[in-house]
C-alpha cells in the first residue's frame, strides 16, 4: 500500500494524527505493541524486535516516527529502523523530535541530524506538551492528587503546545506524498505564547476552581519525583535537568509554524484547559 505508517499510533500525537489522516482519506497503518483486535490498519511494532520493523514498513511510502520513550539514547534502535526505511524506499519520514534538548542525551541530536540529512524527510521540534499537565504524566498526576507543581525552572517560560496541534502539522506534511508547499527539513512548533509554571497554574486555577500552587524545588528533588513515578533513573535525571535550561531562558521561544503549515493558529493554554476542565478534579466537573 501507499500510505502512512504511524509509530506510537496510540499515543498523544499518533492517535490524533491517525484520526486526521483517515478523515482526509489517507491510508494509515497504526503501529503499536498491542495492536487493536479487529482493526485492519493496526500492526504489531516493538522497538526491541527488529523483525516487526520491516513488516510495518513494507508497502508504505511515508512514516510518522515517534522515538522509543524514556531513553537518552534512541539511536541503537532508531538507526537500523531508518536504514530499513531507506532500503524500502520510504519517501518521507516526519520525526517527532523536541525543541527542548535533554542534557546528556546526544543520541537525540544525532537522530534528528540523520533524518534532516535525507531529502524530503522532516524533523518536528515541538516545545513542551500541554498534555504534561494531565495524568498520567507525573506532573499532571501531582496536580490532580496534591494541587501542586514542583519545579526547578523558577520563572522560566515555555511555549507550551497542544499535542493536537503537533498532529495537525504532521498531517499537513504527510497527507501529500509529494510534499507540502511550505515544508522544510526542520520546524520549531510552539503554542501562541510562552508561559511560566506560575502562569499555567493560575490559568488552571481560574478555569477549574481547583487551586494549584507552584513549589520551587531543586533538580535533585524533581529527579526523585520522576523516579518515584517509575521513570528510569538516567532519564529522570536528564528530564529534571531540563528545568535548569528553562530557568536560564533557553526555551522561551514562540514560532508561527503551526499557523504557517496548517492555516490554523495553535490552541492557547486557556483553550486546552477548558477542553480538559474535569481532569484535574476527583469529584467530577469543576466550577469556573
Amino acid at each position: 500500500m501507499t500510505g502512512v505508517l504511524i509509530t506510537g499510533g496510540t499515543g498523544k500525537t499518533g492517535s490524533a494524527l491517525a484520526e486526521l489522516l483517515r478523515s482526509g482519506g489517507v491510508p494509515v497503518r497504526v503501529a503499536g505493541r498491542h495492536p487493536a483486535a479487529g482493526d485492519p490498519d493496526a500492526v504489531r511494532f516493538h522497538w526491541d524486535d527488529p523483525a516487526t520493523h520491516s513488516a510495518a514498513l513494507r508497502g508504505v511510502d511515508r512514516v510518522y516516527l515517534v522515538p522509543p520513550p524514556l531513553t537518552v539514547d534512541p539511536m541503537p534502535l532508531v538507526g537500523p529502523f531508518l536504514a530499513e526505511a531507506e532500503r524500502l524506499g520510504v519517501r518521507r519520514v516526519v520525526l517527532l523530535g523536541s525543541a527542548i534538548e535533554l542534557p546528556g542525551a546526544p543520541g537525540a541530536l544525532e537522530m534528528a541530524a540523520r533524518v534532516r540529512a535525507r531529502p524530503g524527510w522532516v524533523v518536528l521540534r515541538p516545545s513542551a506538551f500541554m498534555q504534561n499537565f494531565l495524568s498520567p504524566h507525573p506532573m499532571g498526576e501531582r496536580i490532580r492528587q496534591h494541587g501542586e507543581i514542583r519545579t526547578a525552572a523558577g520563572s522560566g517560560r515555555v511555549g507550551w503546545i497542544d499535542a493536537r496541534d503537533i498532529a495537525a502539522v504532521a498531517s499537513a506534511l504527510l497527507s501529500d506524498p509529494d510534499g507540502h508547499p511550505g515544508d522544510g527539513s526542520d520546524h520549531l512548533l510552539t503554542g501562541p505564547k510562552a508561559l511560566g509554571y506560575a502562569d499555567a497554574a493560575a490559568i488552571i486555577t481560574a478555569r477549574t476552581g481547583r487551586p494549584v500552587r507552584v513549589l520551587r524545588s531543586g533538580t535533585g528533588e524533581v529527579a526523585e519525583q520522576y523516579r518515584a513515578a517509575g521513570l528510569p533513573a538516567g532519564f529522570a535525571a536528564s528530564l529534571a535537568a531540563v528545568d535548569a535550561g528553562l530557568a536560564a531562558g533557553r526555551d522561551d521561544a514562540v514560532s508561527t509554524a503551526v499557523l504557517d503549515l496548517t492555516g490554523h493558529p495553535p490552541r492557547t493554554f486557556a483553550e486546552f484547559v477548558q477542553d480538559h476542565v474535569t481532569e484535574w478534579t476527583t469529584d467530577g466537573p469543576a466550577t469556573r
